[in-house]
């Protein structure tokens, strides 16, 4: 039986690759890498194999590229969930394709996922519905990662948790639907509509991060009022200047 495991590679920093994932590198057969006609993800490419070089230089794997489409894009929320399932099972074909075809009976494969294959990363619902359609046969694992949220609470020097309170993980489209007083401990993922800029009347405190892990890495924090229009034109900035944007935040009450 084939075996194919999804690892989390963290946020783009080598040194956050754990030993387990650098221990199951070292075992396996074949290295997948998805990749899409994006700057966005050539530069994604590029530090996956800046990871493989540094940790593997002399290991003998052969290295497959994917090429999956990009996804289409929609802003409502029943065409944004219609083009994202199309699209996941755009990718289900093509990867079981590629599994069938580059890994042989009884070898070992990695498919390497930014952060962690659990944390807003649709790979293990391709790989069961895979399975479940019957498109390719494989045993998978799961190998986690360190994730964007952990890197900006550590940025920030900050616990993701207050005493006796719930986290909240959403995203930039939920929020929206959050007022400023039912926001109490909010970790922020995937956020175009810049839904912090709702919150500067507010006393809300936001930690905000992009580029988490890379040398292109920023860092703000304070009171939304008094940061939010730094925030908005680094953003602007770093997105013209690099083609894509990659951002996390965390929005509590100061002092909580």
């Amino acid at each position: 039986m084939k075996t194919l495991y999804l690892i989390g590679i963290g946020t783009g920093n080598p040194e956050h690759l754990t030993i387990q994932a650098l221990n199951i590198l070292k075992k396996v057969d074949v290295i997948l890498i998805l990749d899409k006609d994006s700057k966005r993800q050539a530069e994604l490419v590029r530090l996956r194999k800046d990871i493989l070089q540094k940790y593997l230089p002399e290991q003998r794997y052969k290295l497959v590229h994917v090429k999956i489409p990009e996804r289409k894009r929609g802003r409502e929320l029943n065409l944004y969930k219609e083009n994202v399932t199309f699209w996941r099972r755009q990718k289900a074909e093509i990867l079981a394709n590629a599994i069938k075809k580059e890994i042989e009976e009884g070898q070992k494969a990695a498919l390497l996922i930014w952060g962690d294959p659990s944390l807003y990363d649709g790979h293990i619902e391709i790989l069961e519905y895979i399975l479940h359609k019957g498109l390719a046969e494989f045993n998978y694992e799961i190998i986690p990662g360190i994730t964007a949220m952990q890197l900006l609470a550590a940025r920030h020097r900050i616990s993701l948790n207050n005493i006796a309170e719930s986290i909240l993980i959403t995203t930039g489209r939920n929020l929206k639907e959050i007022p400023p007083e039912g926001i109490k401990n909010v970790v922020v993922f995937l956020d175009n509509y810049l839904t912090y800029k709702n919150f500067r009347d507010s006393e809300l405190h936001i930690y905000w991060g992009a580029y988490l892990g890379t040398k292109d890495e920023i860092i703000i924090s304070g009171r939304i009022g008094d940061v939010v229009d730094e925030i908005i034109r680094l953003r602007t900035e770093a997105r013209k200047k690099k083609g894509y944007i990659m951002e996390t935040y965390i929005l509590r009450r100061d002092g909580e």
